[in-house]
């Protein structure tokens, strides 16, 4: 198997199963319009909590995390199904570490994974309908003004900016990008090969803190005393591999439609509905320097 890293910029978006979107019209109809609004008030388990060290040295961008700061910075608790501990644990493992400087947020994600695959390559593609790894940041805690980055393992990514939650009636603003975003994909394995197995995707993240912003909505800077709301989810769809190796999304046999995906979070979210920012986990900034104090 070989190894290979991609590295570009940009972007994300993200609408999760029972969503049916109409892209070429940028309208967007979602699974949480479908939901009886009780089913927002559903118990979910209690949101994770993540502190957040300041880098010691500078981090590169290249999927390798291997800098003495990513190997010092803590995992996140490993994935689990978006509803919580009434659902199986996840196939694959999944966790996240975070760390953060004077002008990004520095977020690397680890993926275990057998089949990695990915075909969509060019911008604003709708990156959830294959696998993909999602991320969600509410900097003011209010739960309104939020961004979302999706990211697959070509390194291909979309983002949009929401005003409010969906159920709140919020449209979201996909002509929103984050400004100067940078990442990078490494893959121990073979992408797009259905005739091996992989071992896991590594994907690294620099979000500017500025880029957090519109044009109503002013950037924050992170403070010790001030609490984020993040999280996390990672889509996994099941597969079917064609004669000539290719990979696509399952379908019932009987029915031809697709089967559903699999929704695997940081902090469960009671529903099948990542816009439920109330329900994401706590991302708590520390001015000290990771690692400090170690032996």
């Amino acid at each position: 198997m070989k190894s290979f890293i991609l590295l570009i910029g940009k972007t994300g978006y993200q609408f999760y199963s029972r969503i049916k979107l109409k892209f070429a019209s940028f309208l967007a109809i979602t699974g949480c319009f479908f939901i009886p609004v009780s089913s927002y008030c559903q118990a979910a388990d209690p949101p994770k909590k993540y502190v957040c060290f300041q880098t010691r040295q500078e981090i590169i961008i290249d999927g390798k995390m291997n800098e003495k700061s990513w190997k010092d910075a803590e995992w996140t608790t490993s994935f689990e199904d978006i509803e919580g501990q009434k659902k199986p644990l996840p196939l694959q493992n999944t966790q996240v570490k975070m760390l953060w400087d004077e002008k990004y947020l520095y977020i690397a994600a680890v993926m275990d994974e057998e089949h990695i695959w990915a075909y969509q390559n060019k911008k604003d593609q709708i990156v959830y309908l294959e696998n993909d790894f999602e991320v969600f940041i509410d900097p003011d805690n209010d739960t309104d003004n939020y961004y979302e980055l999706e990211i697959n393992a070509l390194n291909n990514s979309f983002d949009l900016f929401l005003p409010k939650p969906y159920k709140k009636g919020g449209k979201p603003q996909l002509t929103w990008d984050i400004k100067n975003l940078r990442s990078a994909v490494s893959v121990e394995g073979t992408i797009n090969d259905g005739t091996d197995k992989d071992k896991r995707w590594t994907l690294e993240i620099a979000i500017p803190f500025e880029s957090l912003s519109t044009e109503n909505v002013p950037f924050i800077n992170p403070e010790p005393d001030k609490i984020w709301r993040i999280n996390f989810s990672r889509v996994n769809w099941q597969f079917q591999i064609d004669e000539k190796g290719k990979y696509s999304r399952k379908k019932n046999t009987e029915t031809g439609k697709i089967l559903p995906e699999y929704n695997w979070v940081w902090s469960p979210q009671g529903v099948i509905n990542m816009h439920v920012p109330e329900h994401w986990g706590f991302l708590e900034f520390n001015r000290q320097k990771v690692g400090k104090g170690k032996r």
